[in-house]
C-alpha cells in the first residue's frame, strides 16, 4: 500500500470519528435540554415534584370552585406556587368572596391561602373613599384661594364641594367680587363647575 493511500484511509478514519464524536456530541446536549425543561421550575415552585403538585392543587381547586352554584356569578383566577393558592379576580358578594377561600383552604395540600378577591361593595367604598379625598382636597384648595384673595378678605365664605362641584356660599361686596370669586374657584384642578346662586351681596 502506497503513501498515499495510506494517507487516504487515515483521514476518512478521522473523518468518521469526528462524525461519531458530533452525533455522541448532539446526543448529549439533547438529553440535557430535555433535562432542563422537564425540570424547570413552574410558578416559582420549589422544583419538579412541589410544581407537579401545585398543578394537581390549582386544578382540584378550580374545580371545587366550579362545582359551587354560589359562585356562578363569580370570575376567579387560581395559581398555587409552593401550595399556597391565590385567588384573584372578583366575587360576586362578599359572601362569595369568603366561600371561595373556604372551598380552596379545603383541597388537600393547600397551607394556606391569599385572597386577593374584589367586591362590587370594596370597590363602590373605595371608590366613594377615593372621590372624598378628592372632594376635600378641592375644597381645601378653593378656601386657599379665595382667602388669600383680597376680594374676599373681610366677608364670611364657606366652600364645599360635591362630586368636583364646588357650591360657594356666603356675603361678597358686589357682583363683580362675586364673578370674581366663581373664576378663582374654577380654576382649581378637578373642579367642574361652580355654583354661586348661595352667594348674597352685602346690604342686600
Amino acid at each position: 500500500m502506497n503513501m498515499s493511500s495510506v494517507s487516504k484511509i487515515s483521514f476518512h478514519n478521522a473523518l468518521i470519528i469526528i462524525i461519531l464524536a458530533a452525533g455522541l456530541g448532539l446526543g448529549i446536549g439533547a438529553t440535557d435540554a430535555v433535562s432542563a425543561d422537564a425540570s424547570a421550575p413552574e410558578a416559582h415552585s420549589n422544583g419538579l415534584i412541589a410544581a407537579v403538585s401545585d398543578t394537581v392543587i390549582t386544578a382540584k381547586v378550580k374545580a371545587k370552585l366550579m362545582g359551587d352554584d354560589s359562585l356562578k356569578k363569580s370570575d376567579i383566577d387560581v395559581t398555587t406556587t409552593n401550595g399556597v393558592v391565590t385567588l384573584d379576580g372578583s366575587a360576586s358578594s362578599s359572601d362569595a368572596k369568603s366561600i371561595a377561600e373556604a372551598a380552596a383552604m379545603s383541597v388537600e395540600g393547600v397551607k394556606s391561602v391569599d385572597n386577593n378577591l374584589k367586591t362590587p361593595t370594596s370597590n363602590a367604598t373605595f371608590e366613594k373613599a377615593k372621590r372624598a379625598m378628592s372632594d376635600s382636597w378641592i375644597t381645601a384648595k378653593v378656601k386657599t384661594r379665595i382667602f388669600a384673595d383680597n376680594v374676599g378678605k373681610g366677608f364670611k365664605v364657606s366652600v364645599k364641594t360635591v362630586h368636583g362641584v364646588v357650591v360657594l356660599k356666603g356675603t361678597l361686596a358686589n357682583q363683580d367680587a362675586i364673578d370674581h370669586v366663581k373664576d378663582v374657584a374654577g380654576k382649581v384642578d378637578g373642579v367642574k363647575s361652580v355654583d354661586t346662586s348661595a352667594l348674597n351681596i352685602a346690604g342686600n
